[in-house]
C-alpha cells in the first residue's frame, strides 16, 4: 500500500516505524521546523529525524487547506494517510483523498479524552485505565469511529512521560495490526463512538503547573505526575520556588494551614494541604538540577519545620 504519514513528535515515532516496516510510505509530513534551545535555532521534529534516518521524504506546509497544498497530497495517490499527533487540522477535502481515507492513533480510550493532551489528563484526573484507538478520521475533532483499540491501567506510580511512552508503543501496535488487516483485504469494522461519556483534554499550559496548597494532596499528587517530565509541577516551599518532580500524597489531620512545612526528613518533606499533606521526594531549585529531599534539606539547613 501507498502510505502517507502524517506526525509530529515523539510520540508519532514508533508508529511510522510500524508504517514503513512492510508499507511503501511515499511521503512523511510533520510540522515546519521550530526554534528551540537556547540558541532559538531552528530544530526539526522528532518524527522528521526519524523519517530523514529512514531516507523518507519530508513535507513540512504550514497548512493542507489550500488547493496547492491538496493537489500535491493528491499526487501521491496514497491508499491510505495515517495521522498521529500532526497538529494540522485535517480539512474534509484531505479526508477525502486516500482511497481508504485517513486513519488516526488516539492515546485514550475514546469518546473518553479527545483533545490534545489525553495522556496527562488521564493521570490528572485520578482515571485507573486509559488505551489507544485506531480512528477512522472525520471532520469532527476525535469522534471517527474507532477501528481498533488496547487498553492498559494506569499505575499509581505512573507518570506522564512513563504512560507516554508505553502508549506509544501500543499505538504503534494497533496501527500494524490494522494496517495488517487492511493489507488482507479486511478492513476493520468501524465502531461508531457512544454518545456518552465524551470528554476534552484540553492542551496542558504552564500556568498549570504551579500548585495551589490550598487544593487536596491526592489532587496535586497526580497533577505532578501527569505534569512530569512537562511543564513539571512547581510551588512555593518555605518562600523559595522550587520544581516538583516525585512526590506522594499522604494522610495527616493536624490542621496546619496549607504550604506549611509540617515534617522533613531523608523519605521527603511534607507540606500541610487543603485536605491531607503532600510529601515532596525529589524537588529542583531554581538553575539547578532535580535532587532528593535528603539533598534538598542538607543544602538548605534553616527549613522552618512546624510538626
Amino acid at each position: 500500500m501507498r502510505i502517507v504519514f502524517a506526525g509530529t513528535p515523539e510520540f508519532a515515532v514508533a508508529a511510522l516505524g510500524a508504517a514503513a516496516r512492510h508499507h511503501e510510505v511515499v511521503a512523511v509530513y510533520t510540522q515546519p521546523d521550530r526554534p528551540a534551545g537556547r540558541g532559538r535555532g531552528l530544530m526539526p521534529s522528532p518524527v522528521k529525524r526519524d523519517a530523514i534516518v529512514r531516507g523518507l521524504p519530508v513535507l513540512q506546509p504550514d497548512t493542507l487547506r489550500t488547493p496547492e497544498a491538496q493537489q500535491q497530497l493528491r499526487a501521491l495517490q496514497p491508499d491510505l494517510m495515517v495521522v498521529v499527533a500532526y497538529g494540522l487540522i485535517l480539512p474534509q477535502a484531505v479526508l477525502e483523498i486516500p482511497t481508504h481515507g485517513c486513519w488516526n492513533v488516539h492515546a485514550s480510550l475514546l469518546p473518553r479524552w479527545r483533545g490534545a493532551a489525553p495522556i496527562q489528563r488521564a493521570i490528572e484526573a485520578g482515571d485507573e485505565e486509559t488505551g489507544v484507538c485506531l480512528m477512522q478520521m472525520e471532520a469532527g475533532l476525535d469522534t471517527g469511529p474507532v477501528l481498533l483499540s488496547q487498553r492498559t491501567g494506569i499505575a499509581a506510580t505512573d507518570t506522564g512521560g512513563q504512560l507516554h511512552d508505553r502508549l506509544a508503543q501500543m499505538g504503534a501496535q494497533v496501527l500494524a495490526d490494522g494496517l495488517g488487516l487492511l493489507r488482507a483485504g479486511l478492513k476493520p469494522v468501524a465502531q461508531a463512538q457512544p454518545d456518552t461519556g465524551a470528554t476534552y483534554a484540553h492542551k496542558l499550559d504552564k500556568a498549570e503547573a504551579r500548585l495551589d496548597w490550598s487544593q487536596a494532596a491526592p489532587v496535586l499528587a497526580r497533577r505532578v505526575r501527569a505534569f512530569n517530565p512537562w511543564p513539571v509541577a512547581e510551588a512555593l516551599l518555605a518562600g523559595e520556588r522550587v520544581r516538583i518532580h516525585g512526590a506522594v500524597a499522604i494522610e495527616d489531620d493536624r490542621g496546619r494551614v496549607p504550604g506549611t512545612v509540617i515534617a522533613a526528613s531523608r523519605d521527603g518533606i511534607d507540606i500541610a494541604c487543603g485536605q491531607g499533606a503532600l510529601r515532596l521526594r525529589v524537588v529542583q531549585r531554581e538553575g539547578g538540577k532535580a535532587i532528593t529531599a535528603a539533598d534538598y534539606l542538607n543544602a538548605r539547613r534553616d527549613l522552618p519545620v512546624e510538626g
